[in-house]
């Protein structure tokens, strides 16, 4: 059965009225009622109310029931807040997957489209947008002391001028669950991490728990990835290959929907032992290693993301990362 038009209407605002599930996803969400008020949207709740000709403390209350499934989103900069549904399908997965009354049949319709509709998308998206979304950014204190980090570049930077910091479950392996690698790992900075803690979906950590949470996930294999412009990053996600939005399209079909760090490994080849860890650290198949005596690792520099995860593991400490982009790779740096 067709979903009712109006939650193809609001799948279409973020670009996917063509999505039966998109806009099954959002039926699971909201009620008719709930649907209607999120297309009156953008409004403050007493405009909302005038609109749809409700009682403005039953809008009020609709909203608060909405805001904490993920649909809706505040902007204080108005008195009162106005109100808007998510603008695109990153916002609407991250946030309503985190909801944490969510049932088991949404979660497995979030899968249902990633394993069915979102390489098809993405495919299209890489081909539309001049810059991904995102970027990696390379691993924390196994580089400082090796090459020159600009604060952009340094996931450590980021943390020390923090204002709010949370945690919340990676909301990719929350629903796609193909691997057991950890989950509570998605950094949230400031504005998000404010968002998360009023919905319930975040916890709260000082500069030291997140530090340890990035180790941790670098020891565990995950690729950080934060927004790709200069300013104003809100997020560090810790990625892996099998469950990601972008790590996947990216392996499996060389869709670039993430960019690379601007940094590439490197290898020393006096201290390089040939023992072959680094080729299993390697997820984009950078790093190579002839089948011959003498042979040591070689990188791709054009596979290579430049995470660094490579280095961590590294019994000899043969590997480095170079500077291979000017810092006016990444978006908005003059």
């Amino acid at each position: 059965m067709d979903p009712d038009p109006r939650y193809r209407e609001l799948a279409a605002r973020i670009g996917l009225g063509q999505s039966v599930r998109i806009a099954g996803l959002f039926e699971m969400l909201a009620d008719i009622g709930e649907a209607d008020l999120m297309l009156a949207l953008p409004a403050d709740v007493p405009t909302a109310a005038e609109k749809l000709g409700r009682d403005p403390d039953e809008v009020q209350q609709m909203v608060d029931e909405l805001f904490l499934k993920g649909l809706l989103f505040p902007s204080r900069k108005t008195d009162p807040p106005t109100w808007r549904m998510s603008r695109d399908l990153v916002q609407f997965h991250d946030a309503t997957i985190l909801w944490p009354q969510a049932p088991q049949e949404f979660l497995d319709l979030w899968r249902e489209f990633m394993d069915q509709e979102w390489f098809g998308i993405a495919k299209t998206m890489g081909a539309e947008v001049t810059k991904p979304f995102t970027r990696v950014i390379p691993v924390g204190v196994s580089i400082e002391a090796r090459t020159s980090i600009l604060d952009f570049d340094s996931v450590a930077a980021m943390i020390e001028k923090a204002r709010s910091l949370a945690v919340t479950k990676c909301t990719c392996r929350l629903s796609m669950h193909n691997c057991e690698r950890p989950l509570e790992v998605c950094l949230q900075v400031d504005g998000a991490a404010d968002y998360n803690l009023a919905r319930g979906t975040g916890r709260a950590l000082s500069r030291e728990e997140a530090m340890d949470i990035l180790k941790q996930a670098e020891e565990a294999g995950l690729v950080h990835v934060t927004l790709n412009r200069h300013e104003g990053n809100n997020f560090i996600c810790n990625c892996c290959p099998c469950c990601c939005q972008t790590m996947p399209v990216l392996i499996e079909g060389g869709i670039r929907v993430v960019d690379p760090s601007r940094f590439v490994a490197v290898v020393d080849q006096q201290a390089c032992t040939a023992c072959g860890t680094c080729l299993d650290r390697c997820y984009f198949s950078a790093i190579t290693l002839e089948d011959q005596e003498g042979a040591v690792a070689e990188v791709d520099p054009e596979r290579c993301m430049g995470c660094g995860l490579c280095l961590v593991t590294c019994p000899g400490e043969a590997l480095s990362l170079g500077e291979a982009r000017r810092p006016s790779f990444i978006p908005g740096v003059g």
